[in-house]
């Protein structure tokens, strides 16, 4: 009778034992492109910039690239999964800004609204002032939610022309710091690259296993334009139509959503493109007053949204009836995006063709994804081609 108990119970121990170890090794790192024990993973950028008087073309250029940077970013995964994008903001060096914040402020904290992003930066404007490299990094590091998931990446960009070392806080330590944290600051330089070194600039990065990297701020951005642009703007304006607006903030975003639009349309028909193009990727999300975003992030979202919060359409609907309105836009949603992007590879072949005829000239866009790509490299992340 002994050994009929002992027996069963040496498998069950080696059962436990082997479950354990099952549990260990679903927990390890998967190669690039396989899948994990990986949930939500994170890439979080936050861009410093300087928008002291002379810094105009910096602003320029973060206008009219940020829907360059968010689709490339698209292309993202880890261990198989598209990890979500989130974004800050802050300004530096402007005399309007608040002396006793050293003339920081926090334009956006970290954020997957995207439509937020473009709406400040069209709202920024330059003036003289003070920058205080140190400080404005320091002041990132204590305001954002950084993720404390080692395998999450996360960036620092901070764009200027003046020395590194100005103001009270020393660059030094915050850089430091920064890295301590596993978040790694890149120094993107505007103007000669001797000078970026002379002023500290090379040393912030270099203190924070960050890039120092030098662009042209007053180049003039050059957009290509392709023949698929005109297709890819007109399925722009189908895909706003599967957006179902809700809640009090509803019918503002819609407005909003159009107006960013229009402000990419004033760059050009191209950029515009490259809009409805991060539009159609996993990095546009608007859980927040999208219905259809919405109801993929919360399936009870119907339970608590009264009919006085919605489209004419839904009301007086039940819930099942919603729910398959719902889904209709989301299929409609999904086609139109599949098709956007399917359009994108033709134009960005198109594109780099007609790149491979022009000078290189390198701008704030150019050197943000080239960057991030080769960082998140680092940290097994993987692009699609």
């Amino acid at each position: 009778m002994k050994n009929q108990i002992f027996i069963p119970l040496c498998l069950l121990f080696v059962c436990l034992f082997q479950l354990q170890e099952t549990k260990a090794a679903s927990k390890i790192i998967a190669p690039c492109g396989s899948y994990g024990e990986v949930a939500e993973p994170k890439i979080q950028v936050a861009i410093l910039l300087d928008t002291s008087g002379s810094m105009q073309g910096l602003i320029d250029q973060a206008r009219q690239q940020v829907w360059t940077m968010v689709s490339e970013l698209a292309t993202t995964k880890y261990n198989g999964i598209a990890p979500t994008f989130e974004l800050s903001l802050y300004e530096y060096g402007k005399e309007t800004l608040e002396e006793g914040s050293h003339w920081i402020r926090q334009i956006l904290p970290l954020t997957t609204d995207l439509d937020a992003i473009s709406e400040e930066l069209f709202a920024l404007r330059t003036d003289g002032g003070n920058e205080y490299c140190g400080a404005v990094i320091k002041q990132s590091l204590i305001d954002l939610r950084w993720s404390t998931n080692h395998n999450d990446l996360k960036i620092i960009f901070i764009a200027g022309n003046e020395a590194f070392t100005q103001g009270p806080v020393d660059y030094k330590i915050s850089c430091k710091s920064a890295i301590e944290q596993g978040i790694i600051v890149n120094t993107i330089f505007c103007g000669n690259e001797k000078e970026g070194v002379r002023s500290g600039w090379k040393d912030g990065a270099d203190l924070s296993d960050g890039k120092f990297l030098t662009i042209n701020h007053n180049a003039t951005v050059v957009h290509f334009d392709a023949p698929q642009d005109k297709k890819i703007n007109e399925l722009n304006e189908q895909l706003n139509k599967t957006y179902i607006a809700y809640g009090a903030a509803g019918k503002d975003k819609v407005a909003r959503q159009s107006r960013e639009d229009d402000n990419a349309l004033k760059h050009g028909r191209a950029n515009s493109s490259k809009r409805a193009v991060a539009k159609a990727s996993s990095n546009y999300k608007n859980e927040d007053w999208d219905l259809v975003d919405a109801l993929d992030e919360n399936s009870e979202i119907l339970e608590v949204v009264e009919d006085s919060e919605l489209i004419e359409e839904m009301v007086g609907l039940s819930t099942e009836e919603k729910k398959a309105y719902i889904l209709e836009k989301k299929v409609e949603r999904e086609k139109i995006q599949q098709e956007i992007q399917d359009l994108n590879s033709e134009r960005k072949a198109y594109i780099a063709n007609e790149r491979a005829n022009q000078p290189a000239v390198k701008t704030l866009d150019d050197v943000i994804i080239e960057t991030i790509r080769e960082q998140a490299t680092r940290k097994n992340y993987c692009f699609d081609e």
